[in-house]
């Protein structure tokens, strides 16, 4: 571990050096990349991930001098790599620089997919407003390359994140836009699994007309859907809201649950709504 440790520096200290002097310029910084790389190399072998992440980092900005500008992103998003496992702050950093890099020589797809990349780090951030904008810039790249698939996987990421920050409406329309790519391509398990989320965003604004014109929506979209569990837990859930009643609603869930997985996010809007029922409970007993 010592031995790479030492090596990485020594590594360090020729480039710095091939940098420093004065003849061949263009020459040198091509020296001085590749004695980048073997540091980083080394420091990733002694496990010195910030030490490993700033030695690409440096290779990039001589791949920079070179105008090697594809050269200069992949070793942008080696340095993240290094320090996805130390400081999510510099990983983003360094993605970041590379996106601009990748959509200025046109690679468009491989923009996108480190977008995603930057959106899954600030959701483990928990910063949930940060990787809803990078999945959507993600989504949007991705449309523009035609690569459907990749759209709706970044476009479900962020109708669920707009929904955890209760957006709503957000959410509810991406999913719909999902929903017609699946219905067109046959995929109807996806399609329910989508109706259902889309369902799930518009109960949370606890509004019975525009649930239920919703209801009407997804059943005119797929005929079979309205034979679809997910379907009559919808509507029962909308006749739970309908009667401002918390333990109709309770109910449900229960039954529910009883035949299919609740996960945390599903959980979430419906104690959403249940809190909401309770609250609205209370205001019709003061007035009675």
């Amino acid at each position: 571990m010592g031995d790479h440790l030492a090596r990485g520096e020594e590594y360090e200290r020729k480039a710095e050096k091939k940098l420093n002097s004065c003849r061949w310029w263009g020459y040198k910084v091509a020296k001085a990349t590749n004695l980048f790389r073997q540091a980083a190399f080394r420091f990733k072998l002694a496990k010195s991930w910030d030490r490993a992440g700033s030695a690409y980092t440096e290779a990039a900005k001589c791949h920079l001098k070179c105008k090697n500008t594809y050269g200069a992103a992949r070793a942008y998003v080696l340095a993240a790599d290094c320090y996805r496992k130390t400081s999510s702050k510099e990983a983003i950093t360094c993605l970041e620089q590379a996106v601009n890099l990748f959509k200025n020589v046109g690679s468009l797809t491989s923009a996108a997919t480190y977008y995603e990349d930057i959106g899954e780090l600030y959701e483990s951030e928990q910063n949930l407003e940060r990787a809803v904008d990078n999945f959507e810039r993600a989504a949007d790249l991705f449309k523009f390359e035609e690569v459907i698939p990749r759209v709706c996987e970044c476009k479900e990421k962020l109708a669920q994140f707009a929904a955890q920050l209760e957006q709503y409406q957000k959410a509810t329309e991406v999913y719909e836009e999902i929903a017609l790519y699946y219905l067109k391509e046959g995929l109807k398990f996806a399609l329910r699994k989508c109706l259902l989320h889309a369902g799930l965003c518009q109960l949370s604004k606890v509004d019975i007309v525009a649930i239920e014109n919703a209801l009407a929506r997804y059943q005119e979209l797929d005929p079979t859907f309205s034979e679809t569990s997910e379907c009559r837990f919808l509507k029962d859930i909308a006749n739970a809201i309908d009667k401002v009643d918390a333990v109709k609603l309770t109910d449900t869930v229960k039954e529910f649950t009883g035949i299919t997985f609740l996960d945390s996010w599903k959980a979430t809007l419906l104690l959403r709504v249940k809190e909401k029922l309770e609250v609205m409970e209370l205001r019709n007993g003061y007035l009675r």
